[in-house]
């Protein structure tokens, strides 16, 4: 078995996702992990599908085919045992943060976790009404994967200076993973 993982965006409209999982269905595939969102009027998302090895092209080749409906790529993922020199996975940590929406916000907490070697798992941003204020808020929700034997200490005091300079709450503590997926 090959794990294909397929992106899609194309203008929102009723059967998108079902014409994508007639697609893996016809070629045998197995519909695996996916996140699908509508944002600004655009339908995207990104899906994993299991798919027998001689199966790969062909569904890439009908994947390619929804071009009409659906502008995709189709990657195969590696093979988590064949891949070497991979960084020893350390905890999965729960961050959350919400403020003032203000340009920049994304960059400076990534480039915050990039710093500290801090992988990116899942994150999930928003922008919402402040209510009875005015203005905009910005929330986002994110787990996190430090290295096997990370400064947790540091990393936590270094996204706390940077909540103080952005004027943001932030809360970040040690999460299991499985309750993202």
């Amino acid at each position: 078995m090959a794990t294909l993982v397929i992106t899609v965006i194309g203008d929102d409209r009723p059967g998108l996702v079902s014409a994508l999982a007639d697609v893996v269905a016809e070629h045998s595939g197995s519909w695996g992990r996916s996140q699908l969102a509508r944002l600004a009027g655009t339908f995207a998302g990104i899906v994993t599908v299991d798919v027998p090895g001689n199966r790969v092209d062909a569904l890439r080749a009908a994947i390619g085919g929804l071009g009409g409906v659906l502008e995709t790529t189709v990657r195969v993922a590696p093979d988590p045992d064949a891949t070497e020199g991979a960084a020893a996975e350390g905890p999965v940590l729960h961050l959350d943060l919400i403020g003032n929406d203000r340009p920049g916000i994304v960059r400076e907490i990534t480039g915050t976790l990039a710093a500290h070697r801090v992988s990116v798992e899942d994150l999930q941003t928003k922008v919402v009404p402040a209510p009875q204020a005015g203005g905009d808020l910005f929330t986002a929700r994110a787990a996190v994967r430090a290295p096997a034997g990370a400064d947790l200490g540091a990393l936590r005091e270094a996204l706390e200076h940077l909540a103080g300079e952005l004027l943001v709450d932030l809360s970040f503590e040690a999460q299991d993973l499985a309750d993202w997926e």
